[in-house]
């Protein structure tokens, strides 16, 4: 089997390159090709990542390369986790909203939005070369905005399924808390990449009792902390919301937060530099615990139980498994267009992942669901078109946003910003 990681120099790496190591039983990796641009991070990574690979036994080979083409040849699936523009920026997208008073964030709001635009063509093209290379391989988009970016390759006919950490992050706290191993415990995950609630923790499968009551009664004030709301809003909601809806629940309170502080970006490349550093150390044969504050936890786990769902096609006692993704609706949720990618528990097999069922949504959470997804559809035609009418209306259709001066200095700012990226500007 061989797998290639595009944006292989990247600091996550090593998380990923130990989940490849520890569970290379679930997926027996013969090659791996890290792909990135940045020869002296792939240099670095690559080198802490053959002596994991050493330490732990694996006799997998790893290849690093520049060339996308060359890398993903043969590949049975491609990781997608680049960055375009790297920190800084990122760093420009949690800063410059704040001058209108709206969030600065790298996934949401019109920070999300300049990431977006950033992102889609670069990912498209790197897809038609891996359609070219490799017509059989598998992406797995790990690149944010993940919904966005997973639909433009949907929408171009490739084989793709998003995938974020969220999900198994809740999955993990949820079963260290009931003190149960994680894959006994199945969410009731609903909504759109970063835009999800938590309805329901059941133990052993979809039909198993639902402890989420007894997880709120008596965890419910660790809950709150690690999602940096109030307990009063997740015990009102009565569903246990991602991080990322506290920059809708509580808007002004965390503008208020991100401009008396530095931006994330730069904490997180500082913390990158030293990480850099620690890569460097021949000595080091291990993922550091640095890196669990970079971001991404269990995200290897996650990519390798989906790549090994995808890839298993043929066993004869294989008939897949539930995995939380992001794929097509497909009348998953009915108010939603068939077309729109949504974040869902999903059967995943060696044709894809297939959206299970799921309770109607409750207006509360529907009608915030439906809006942000058509900022998604305008944002994706700015991406993939340009033009500062797109971008302007893309922006005055997110419910952050929504008012008509906010969305003209922001439109103006993020064009400022990233110029060197858009060829029509």
């Amino acid at each position: 089997m061989k797998l290639a990681v595009v944006g292989g120099g990247s600091t996550y790496t090593p998380e990923l390159i130990d989940g490849f190591a520890r569970l290379r039983d679930t997926l027996p990796v013969e090659e791996l090709v890290l792909i990135d641009p940045a020869a002296d991070r792939l240099e670095l990574v690559g080198g802490l990542a053959r002596r994991i690979f050493a330490k732990q036994g694996h006799p997998g080979r790893i290849v690093t390369t520049d060339n996308v083409a060359a890398g993903v040849e043969g590949a049975d699936a491609v990781l997608l986790q680049l960055r375009v523009g790297g920190q800084a920026a990122r760093n420009q997208d949690e800063t410059w909203p704040l001058e209108c008073g709206c969030i600065g964030q790298e996934t949401t709001g019109a920070g999300g939005l300049a990431k977006a635009m950033r992102t889609v063509p670069v990912v498209l093209d790197i897809a038609e070369q891996v359609r070219r290379s490799a017509p059989d391989a598998w992406i797995i988009d790990f690149t944010n905005p993940v919904g966005i970016v997973t639909r433009a390759l949907l929408q171009a006919g490739h084989k793709a399924v998003g995938l974020c950490n969220v999900a198994i992050g809740f999955q993990r706290k949820f079963a260290r808390l009931l003190d149960v191993a994680p894959e006994q415990v199945h969410l009731d995950h609903v909504g759109l990449n970063h835009l999800t609630w938590e309805r329901g923790v059941r133990l052993g499968g979809p039909d198993g009792e639902n402890l989420l009551p007894k997880l709120l009664a008596e965890h419910g004030d660790a809950i709150a902390e690690d999602l940096h709301m109030p307990r009063r809003i997740v015990d009102r909601l009565g569903v246990v919301p991602s991080y990322y809806l506290r920059y809708f629940y509580q808007h002004d309170a965390v503008v208020r937060e991100l401009g008396s502080k530095p931006s994330r970006a730069s904490e997180v490349a500082a913390m990158e530099k030293q990480l850099l550093e620690m890569y460097g150390d021949p000595a080091l044969d291990e993922k550091p615990e640095l890196l669990s504050k970079r971001g991404g936890a269990f995200y290897s786990e996650a990519a390798v139980a989906l790549a090994s769902s995808l890839l298993r096609a043929g066993s004869p006692s294989w008939s897949g498994d539930v995995q939380v993704v992001n794929t097509y609706n497909n009348g998953t949720l009915p108010f939603l267009a068939d077309d729109a990618v949504i974040e869902v528990p999903a059967l995943v097999d060696g044709t894809g992942a297939t959206p299970l069922p799921v309770p109607p949504l409750e207006p509360l959470f529907a009608g915030l669901v439906a809006n942000v997804t058509a900022y998604e559809d305008l944002a994706l035609e700015a991406a993939l078109r340009g033009g500062r009418d797109r971008v302007f209306a893309a922006l005055l259709a997110h419910p952050l946003i929504g008012q008509y001066e906010y969305a003209e200095g922001l439109t103006d700012r993020l064009i400022a910003h990233n110029r060197e990226h858009f060829a029509w500007a």
